[in-house]
């Protein structure tokens, strides 16, 4: 799925390129990059994954023999603020709403021989509050090239990390609230007639461990879980 997202991508920013970059009527936008502070949102695809790193001691849990994540898709809506640093620098804040899912597979010893899946969906709703610097390079008519880069802190609303377990038959894996990580990207400015369009690809690293440990085989398996998300944004400024 992520090989599809950077392929998406790709295809997308050919195609803008295509479209946008023809020097048809001039100069679109001429005093554009003067304005020392500008507006503007965006939309987005984003696959949410996990970074999983299982105990090292598994004998509590002899059963357990392997420990998966895989990325499920999603979206994201944001507001973007940009400030003007210089000639080839910005500072962005785009605070983000953004929805996904991810599954925990886990394969788990019945008898000999014998094995079976469990799957465990985790739903998101994150809050995120990101600091960016971009670096763009020199306008080309009506394009540019940037790359951006930044720490963010997300608030996940769906976070079940309160709620108790109380059946065992359906046990939930739950994850912390908070989150901060470490995002980088790349992208291109289109400058149309009435205002500037951009295709990013970001990638989002967490720094925190979220898995809520609760003695059980599905939480205390996991030595660390960091989140891992991919995204697409198509922004209006």
């Amino acid at each position: 799925m992520r090989k599809n997202l950077i392929l998406s991508f790709v295809f997308t920013l050919f195609v803008s390129m295509s479209l946008f970059s023809q020097n048809s009527g001039g100069m679109n936008l001429p005093r554009y990059d003067r304005k020392s502070f500008h507006f503007g949102f965006l939309i987005g695809y984003n696959q949410f994954d996990f970074m999983v790193k299982p105990n090292n001691d598994l004998s509590p849990f002899d059963s357990l023999m392997v420990i998966e994540s895989s990325p499920m898709s999603g979206f994201n809506l944001g507001v973007i603020s940009d400030l003007t640093l210089g000639k080839y620098f910005n500072l962005r804040f785009i605070p983000t709403l953004s929805f996904g899912d991810r599954v925990l597979h886990y394969t788990i010893k019945f008898q000999d021989s014998v094995y079976f899946d469990v799957n465990k969906k985790i739903e998101s709703t994150y809050v995120d509050f990101p600091l960016y610097m971009k670096f763009k390079s020199s306008r080309m008519n009506n394009t540019r090239l940037y790359v951006i880069g930044g720490l963010q802190y997300s608030l996940d609303l769906a976070s079940l990390s309160k709620k108790k377990n109380t059946n065992r038959d359906e046990i939930f894996v739950k994850l912390k609230r908070d989150d901060i990580s470490f995002n980088a990207g790349v992208g291109a400015d289109f400058y149309l007639t009435y205002f500037k369009f951009a295709v990013e690809l970001k990638m989002n690293y967490g720094f925190m461990d979220l898995i809520v440990r609760e003695g059980n085989l599905y939480s205390n398996s996991i030595d660390k879980l960091n989140s891992k998300i991919m995204q697409i944004s198509f922004l209006f400024e």
